[in-house]
């Protein structure tokens, strides 16, 4: 393994850790950076080194085609030091018309469907291509990693990763691929003339509210498989990271998407809570908080696919092997990106066999290395400092609960006080104290941090464990690292993840382009990155009977 550093004027360190395999590629992106060291796509309209409050960006609603600003606009505050570096539009409830307008003027059969601009496939299949070819540019690709950067700070190869998924993503969606999104099936009817046909339909007018953790990946994935299925698209990003999804959508237009096709707005969550209970929206697909998620599924009537909160479990397995790997994936699974994925670990069950492995002590040795200068820790968006050493605390009155490492708050930094800055933090408490009625609220509450619950298991205990996670309310991801096929399907067949890792190498922490990422157990359950997520999403079922021959010598039967 082979690492560069490089650095920029904003004060902090990125680092990218590099197998030989991609060592070329990244050689080639230091080169092309350290060449244009401010480089800045002509799509573009930021330079995310410059940004800062003498020199603060001025962001733009984008509605019917056109870039737009609000009557008011609030500041985002720099998550390092708490600057105003950003002013974005504070859209009011009296000036959504224009975004309502610009909805309506779309059919409910969307902008094209399997009858209608079939055309439109087609270019969806040349934009994507286009998009990833501009992807593939390693000054571009490291643009957007600066400025995922600046809104999110997370190491620079956790962001770079979030680019190299959308390019991915668009590869596999260049060409034809998106039309056969669109594929359905046919059944032979009753007699001659009679068929029946699936067809996957757009629902028109439709709505995507994304968080700030993914601020390109989430927006670029959903956003993309709306539009592949022929939806007219308005989209909100969470307002400290909106930098990106404009960045993005200003990329897409460059690439040849039409400009009518998506409309963005920036405004508090009221407002666009009242945009989304207009019955104008057709369907609102939401990634974030559960609160917030059951909130939109009263105010839209149902009408949502969500993919909420995770307090996402990982169950050792009594096979005792590959230590340093299980220990590695721990660490990431728990703390990468501050923790602020809702994959994130958040509960860690070990079987007995583990416990004089020494992998509690592998554990803390791998958290002690995340530091500020290279944003492996970092601030927390969601949580004070307070709010979540508070939690600790709580837990620590717990009889037998102790603190394995971290529980302390993070020094010599200029992070501002309306977030959080925790070093990596893990509480152990006892599997009889955790399943306690009146503990296990307690023990289950989601801290979208850096901080994780760990408790053991005897054999004996494995119902008590399953019995655990059936109690947990939110079903998204899961680890089960085992390679013992009995124990894996016990487990398998016990619980409900959406996305759940088995084996050796199984992690929480998992959401490429090549397969599902969503939760299950939930009918509004929404996936992502995949043509099956797309599809469930994005589209519903329409069925066409073609019925076209009367037979010969027909006579008027009797009425019925």
């Amino acid at each position: 393994m082979q690492r560069f550093t490089r650095y920029f004027s904003y004060g902090y360190v990125k680092n990218s850790v590099l197998s030989k395999a991609s060592l070329g590629a990244e050689c080639r992106l230091a080169t092309a950076i350290g060449q244009t060291r401010a480089f800045r796509p002509d799509w573009a309209t930021v330079d995310p080194e410059a940004l800062s409050e003498k020199s603060p960006l001025e962001l733009y609603n984008l509605v019917a085609g056109e870039w737009t600003q609000s009557k008011e606009s609030v500041h985002v505050i720099d998550p390092m030091n708490g600057d105003n570096f950003i002013k974005t539009p504070n859209t009011s409830v009296a000036e959504l018309q224009p975004f309502r307008d610009s909805l309506a003027s779309v059919p409910k059969t969307g902008l094209h469907n399997p009858f209608k601009s079939p055309e439109r496939y087609l270019m969806y299949g040349d934009v994507s291509a286009k998009a990833a070819a501009e992807l593939a540019k390693p000054e571009v690709a490291d643009f957007f990693a600066r400025c995922i950067q600046r809104v999110v700070p997370k190491s620079y190869a956790q962001a770079m990763g979030e680019v190299k998924i959308v390019k991915i993503f668009f590869e596999n969606f260049g060409g034809d691929q998106v039309r056969f999104l669109a594929r359905g099936f046919t059944v032979s009817g009753d007699h001659a003339g009679q068929q029946s046909q699936g067809l996957r339909w757009p629902y028109g007018p439709v709505a995507l509210v994304t968080p700030f953790n993914f601020p390109l990946e989430i927006v670029g994935l959903q956003l993309m498989g709306a539009l592949y299925m022929g939806n007219k698209v308005v989209a909100k990003n969470c307002s400290r990271t909106s930098l990106v999804s404009e960045q993005f959508v200003r990329m897409l237009h460059h690439c040849g998407m039409p400009k009518s096709d998506v409309d963005l707005i920036n405004c508090d969550g009221p407002v666009m809570g009242e945009l989304l209970s207009d019955p104008l929206v057709r369907m609102t697909q939401f990634t974030g908080s559960s609160r917030v998620a059951e909130h939109l599924a009263l105010a839209t009537r149902g009408k949502v696919k969500l993919e909420d909160a995770g307090f996402d479990w990982k169950i050792i397995g009594p096979d005792l092997q590959d230590l340093d790997y299980v220990a590695y994936q721990c660490d990431q699974d728990a703390y990468a990106c501050q923790g602020q994925k809702c994959s994130a670990q958040s509960i860690l069950f070990i079987h007995e066999n583990w416990q004089s492995s020494g992998l509690l002590d592998k554990m803390a040795a791998l958290a002690s290395r995340r530091n500020l200068s290279e944003l492996t820790i970092g601030p927390v968006l969601t949580h004070t400092t307070k709010d979540m050493l508070d939690h600790v605390d709580a837990l620590l009155k717990l009889p037998g609960s102790r603190l394995l490492f971290g529980g302390k708050a993070l020094t010599g930094h200029s992070i501002p006080d309306s977030y959080g800055a925790i070093e990596p933090t893990a509480v152990f408490v006892p599997l009889e104290e955790l399943l306690k009625k009146e503990n296990f609220a307690l023990c289950t509450r989601e801290i979208f941090g850096p901080f994780q619950v760990v408790t053991e298991y005897s054999a004996q205990e494995l119902d008590d464990v399953l019995g655990a996670c059936e109690r947990m309310n939110h079903h998204l991801t899961a680890a089960i690292v085992s390679n013992d096929i009995p124990f894996q399907q016990k487990v398998l067949g016990s619980t409900v993840n959406g996305t759940t890792y088995v084996g050796a190498r199984a992690r929480t922490t998992g959401a490429p382009q090549n397969h599902w990422f969503g939760p299950a157990g939930d009918p509004r359950g929404a996936g992502i990155g995949s043509p099956e997520a797309i599809k469930l999403v994005w589209s519903c079922h329409r069925e066409v009977i073609q019925d076209t021959v009367i037979p010969e010598n027909f006579v008027t039967p009797q009425q019925t």
